[in-house]
């Protein structure tokens, strides 16, 4: 089960605004609890943070779950002081309109409010158009240029003011489960592992940027600089158990199922199979996601690191991703923990990775 303890850290991690590009103030918090246990931890020029522990073991497992999260950008001021933005990320606009911006300014903290021309004064035509970026604005209060720019610099990043709320179930709610949440398990099955060390080092790395970085942003530096055998990624993946989902074209992922092992073209099958064998032994409830070809994660980037990296691919069910109220099922976030743990203990200096 998760501690009360750990799952306080985990309300404060995921309420720390960090998206991508500007994690600081997320991984700090990160580091702050891995020092707790952790053997090492460290940081490196591209932000990613690492956690180690047996460091004198092999083979060197690297466990990845990026600490970004979406958010916009301040793009414009205008001469009224109101803020244009931009994405960072993939946003649907539509989730924007009327949210609360919290922005990282240069004093502290900034709110807005973001603006849309009311429904009473669009023409028939337009009320049936979907928003874009250009069409919303951010007003902080302000009511000139000089005096928006006294609080916020072009280039200050935002995301949506919200925080961390408890649903019936055992369910989280939050802005930043994507991918928040896997920086946490990963944390969380580096410190089960640490209370009973197999013969691998493992390496647990809050990466960076990968919402803006398809070709790997830190996870690609990092599986550089931890130079592992076989890799695990953590991330979300989209639930399939509400209203207007077509199973038949994404699978079936019931929040609350367990965490999702992907196979597919680029997972390892070495690491698939021990996945698998460790939830049976265990009796850790899971379900299989088929991944025909990228699975537009950090796996992409990290499996062809170096001379290559076994590297599988752990999901946790996600509904209403890329939203101010993500939701996952906290039975999952402890099932995807200790299945990672169990599996960094099956691993042994003997176990070979080479396609044969």
């Amino acid at each position: 089960m998760i501690s009360p303890s750990s799952l306080t850290f985990l309300k404060r991690l995921l309420d720390t605004p960090a998206p991508s590009g500007f994690e600081t103030a997320a991984a700090r918090t990160w580091r702050t609890e891995a020092e707790t246990f952790a053997a090492k931890v460290t940081v490196d020029v591209a932000g990613n943070s690492m956690a180690e522990v047996n460091p004198g073991g092999y083979p060197t497992i690297m466990l990845d779950g990026h600490i970004d999260e979406i958010g916009v950008i301040v793009q414009y001021i205008d001469d009224d002081g109101y803020i244009y933005i931009a994405p960072i990320g993939g946003w649907d606009p539509q989730v924007l309109v009327g949210q609360r911006i919290r922005f990282l300014g240069n004093e502290g903290d900034v709110l807005g409010v973001v603006g849309k021309k009311p429904i009473h004064l669009m023409k028939s035509e337009d009320r049936e158009h979907a928003s874009k970026f250009s069409d919303l604005w951010v007003d902080i209060g302000a009511s000139k240029r000089d005096e928006a720019e006294k609080r916020l610099s072009i280039g200050d990043p935002g995301v949506i003011d919200s925080r961390t709320l408890d649903f019936p179930n055992d369910r989280l709610v939050s802005r930043s489960i994507d991918d928040r949440i896997g920086a946490f398990i990963v944390l969380e099955a580096l410190r089960r592992y640490a209370e009973k060390p197999g013969a691998a080092r493992v390496v647990a790395a809050a990466t960076t940027q990968e919402e803006i970085a398809w070709h790997g942003g830190g996870a690609l530096v990092c599986a550089h600089c931890i130079n592992p055998q076989v890799a695990l990624v953590v991330d979300v993946t989209f639930a399939t158990d509400h209203p207007n989902i077509d199973k038949k074209e994404i699978g079936e992922h019931k929040m609350g199922g367990g965490p999702i092992i992907s196979r597919g073209a680029l997972i390892s099958p070495v690491v698939h199979r021990i996945l698998r064998e460790a939830a049976k032994t265990h009796d850790i409830a899971h379900a299989v996601h088929a991944v025909g070809r990228d699975t537009s994660t950090n796996a992409d980037a990290i499996h062809i690191a170096r001379e290559g990296v076994a590297t599988g691919l752990v999901s946790i069910p996600n509904r209403y991703m890329h939203s101010p109220n993500e939701m996952v099922s906290l039975a999952d976030v402890d099932n995807a923990a200790t299945l990672i743990a169990e599996f960094c203990r099956a691993i042994t200096r003997e176990t070979d990775f080479t396609a044969r």
